[in-house]
C-alpha cells in the first residue's frame, strides 16, 4: 500500500499534463533527484510535485536546456549558481526574439512585392540580397563572379585552381575519440560548435554536483 500523502509516477505526471517517460528521463538527465520507492514503485510526496512542476516552468515554460534546468531545480546549488543558470537562458531568450522580431518584419516586407516570380523579376532582389546575405561581401559584381569569389574565400584558393569537390579524396580526420572524465565512456563527436567535453547532460551535472560539494 502507497504511504499517505504520496502519488504514483502516473498520477505526478498527469498533475502537469507530461507522460511518466517524461518524469522518468528528467530524473535520468538530473533534472529531478529519484523519489522514495515502496515496493519498487516511485512515490511523489509534496516536495517532489512542487520540484516537477519548477523543472515543467524552466524546461516548457522556460525553454531551458535539461542542463541549465538541472542546476536550478536540483534544490543542492546556491542561488547564485541557479540564478546564472536563469540569466543564461533569459539571454538566449532574448536573442532568439531579436531574430524572430527581424524575420517577421522581413516577411512583412516581402509581402509588398507585386511580382509572381520573386527570383526572376523583382527589381530590388539583388538589393536585399546584398543587405541581408553573405554575397554582401561581395559588392559590385554581379552574383555569378560573387560566387566564384565567395568560394575562394572559403577553400582560400584565390588565384589558384579550385579544390575536388570529391570528399572521398580529402584527408581523413582523426577518429580517435575523447573520453568521458565523469563515467570514462567515448564521447561522440559533434558535427558543429566547440567539441563535447562530458558523453551526456547527466555526467556534466554530476561533476557540476562534485565540484560544488568539495
Amino acid at each position: 500500500m502507497a504511504r499517505q500523502g504520496a502519488v504514483s509516477i502516473g498520477e505526478a505526471a498527469a498533475l502537469y499534463g507530461l507522460a511518466p517517460s517524461t518524469v522518468r528521463w528528467w530524473e535520468q538527465q538530473g533534472v529531478l533527484e529519484p523519489p522514495a520507492r515502496e515496493g519498487g514503485k516511485r512515490l511523489y510526496g509534496d516536495t517532489e510535485l512542487r520540484r516537477i512542476g519548477l523543472a515543467y516552468l524552466c524546461r516548457v515554460v522556460g525553454r531551458m536546456p535539461l542542463d541549465q534546468a538541472a542546476v536550478v531545480t536540483s534544490g543542492e546549488t546556491t542561488r547564485d549558481a541557479w540564478q546564472q543558470a536563469v540569466d543564461a537562458q533569459l539571454a538566449q531568450v532574448e536573442r532568439q526574439i531579436a531574430q524572430l522580431e527581424a524575420a517577421r518584419g522581413y516577411l512583412r516586407h516581402t509581402l509588398g512585392c507585386t511580382d509572381d516570380d520573386i527570383a526572376g523579376n523583382c527589381p530590388v532582389l539583388d538589393a536585399e540580397l546584398s543587405a541581408h546575405t553573405p554575397r554582401g561581401r561581395f559588392p559590385g559584381s554581379d552574383l555569378v563572379t560573387a560566387a566564384r569569389a565567395g568560394r575562394a574565400a572559403r577553400d582560400g584558393t584565390e588565384g589558384g585552381p579550385p579544390r575536388d569537390e570529391n570528399v572521398a579524396a580529402r584527408p581523413p580526420r582523426d577518429e580517435k575519440q575523447a573520453q568521458c572524465p565523469g563515467c570514462r565512456g567515448p564521447v561522440a563527436r559533434s558535427s558543429r560548435g566547440r567539441p563535447r567535453t562530458y558523453c551526456s547532460r547527466a555526467c556534466r551535472q554530476r561533476a557540476y554536483r562534485a565540484r560544488h560539494h568539495e
